[in-house]
């Protein structure tokens, strides 16, 4: 891409590296980042082009993003039935979003890497005791100790294995049959059972299955459809730990141009995000598509330079803006952008990240997300969309599939003081199975009265 550009680029001077930690012996991550870079990619070029080309649809209307998992995957909860769990809600939700909407979905998970969390200090104080401040379980542990809380190069190490395991579970699940559409019944959870929308998405599962029978009468064979048999299924986190993410970039032996090949898709954070970025210099040399969130202290003329610096030959499916504003902020700030994107023509997927802007202290001490403001800013997010003309192709959602209560509210009507009786995460609260299976339904609705409001508009 940028003929100046190469895996280390972003070390100069004139780039600004912010949430990176501090490693104190400085051979040691040389160790851990030799090691890496000797390691088989996690991810291929061609996987990574191949989500490229699906986005591209999204950004042309002609599909829609589903991204979700964890908001930051530890170590002490890393297990086959967790990432099982995880992913049958996202194909539950793909399903009823498919159906409703008669659109595909590109499903994409905040999973297999997403473990690095930026902070607002380099250190923490706790009675009298200064340590560093907990980055994710790639750089040093959760537990306030002076050997836990040391930043360990060595811990990459761990997090490339963990991710390794669970894409090859996760492609196990996507390819060996899991997904396979005559599964759709069995992709509800246990629990899913007390959820007032465990019985709707039972009549979805149900209508799959009759037009699956209607097809094998009509002498379709099910069996030589992959199309119905297996699911794409992408990987993604933010690049935010620079060294392990150089570590990880190869240069594709057929186009020769360079992938991050620890995800198939990474992104910028909020607090990452401005020109002149370490993290903006290195996602601008490799090919994988990314995402930049934005938030309400992007200036749209910002806007445009990055996209001009990280997009410059407007490909299609490169770029997703994921807007986070609060629930109470998102139809005022989130227009400009819209307008100045369309008018210099720049091809992105935008996509809506409900939860990062509506964070609050319940009364009983525990961070959460009330349900009721998420979906505000899901509305909001689809209301901008429909009165500037533009499509709103994508959702990103910290979610688990495990029966967690750390986001206040929904139809299972978690309240502040059931907060503590489930409340397992390691850094923010994310929906659970039956409040995402929940969202899924209502973005159905939202999305059908875009596609309806297009449709009048075209006729």
């Amino acid at each position: 891409m940028a003929h100046d550009w190469t895996p280390a680029s972003w070390k100069h001077d004139s780039f600004t590296a912010k949430h990176l930690p501090e490693y104190q012996d400085a051979g040691a991550l040389a160790d851990a980042t030799d090691t890496l870079g000797g390691f088989p990619p996690l991810v291929f070029a061609g996987e990574a082009r191949k989500l490229k080309g699906e986005l591209g649809k999204v950004s042309a209307g002609e599909a829609f993003l589903l991204q979700g998992g964890d908001c930051a995957e530890s170590f002490a909860e890393f297990s086959a039935n967790n990432i099982r769990d995880t992913f049958r809600v996202i194909l539950q939700m793909a399903a009823v979003l498919t159906f409703a909407s008669k659109m595909p979905v590109v499903k994409l998970g905040r999973m297999a890497g997403q473990f690095a969390k930026p902070r607002s200090s380099d250190t923490e104080t706790k009675d009298g005791m200064t340590l560093p401040s907990y980055f994710g379980d790639n750089v040093n542990g959760i537990e306030f100790s002076p050997e836990t809380r040391r930043n360990d190069p060595q811990r990459m190490i761990r997090a490339y294995s963990q991710a390794a395991a669970t894409l090859n579970l996760l492609r196990a699940f996507a390819g060996g049959g899991y997904a396979n559409l005559r599964e759709v019944h069995r992709w509800t959870l246990d629990f899913m059972g007390r959820s007032p929308w465990s019985d709707k998405y039972q009549d979805i599962a149900d209508r799959i299955g009759e037009a699956l029978d209607f097809m094998e009468a009509c002498g379709v064979d099910i069996e030589d459809q992959p199309q119905l048999k297996t699911s794409s299924f992408y990987t993604s986190h933010e690049a935010l730990l620079l060294p392990y993410e150089q570590a990880m970039t190869r240069q594709d032996s057929i186009t020769g141009d360079w992938y991050d090949t620890s995800a198939h898709f990474l992104w910028i954070g909020d607090r990452t995000r401005f020109m002149d970025s370490a993290h903006v210099e290195f996602l601008r040399g490799v090919n994988n598509p990314i995402g930049l969130k934005c938030g309400p202290s992007l200036d749209p003329e910002d806007l445009l330079q990055m996209l001009d610096v990280l997009n410059p030959e407007r490909e299609p499916g490169r770029i997703t803006l994921i807007s986070r504003f609060g629930h109470d902020k998102v139809e005022k700030g989130l227009p400009p952008l819209v307008r100045a994107v369309t008018r210099e023509g720049h091809p992105v997927v935008w996509s809506c990240d409900p939860m990062h802007g509506n964070v609050i202290k319940a009364d009983s001490g525990f961070k959460t997300r009330p349900f009721d403001r998420i979906l505000a800013e899901v509305r909001g997010f689809f209301a901008v969309h429909r009165a500037e003309g533009s499509h709103a192709g994508g959702i990103h959602l910290e979610m688990t599939g495990q029966d967690v209560t750390e986001c206040t509210g929904g139809a299972v009507a978690i309240t502040d003081e059931g907060l503590s009786s489930r409340y397992h995460t390691h850094c923010d609260p994310r929906l659970n199975a039956a409040q995402s299976l929940e969202l899924a339904f209502l973005l159905a609705e939202m999305l059908n009265l875009e596609l309806g409001e297009g449709r009048r508009v075209a006729a």
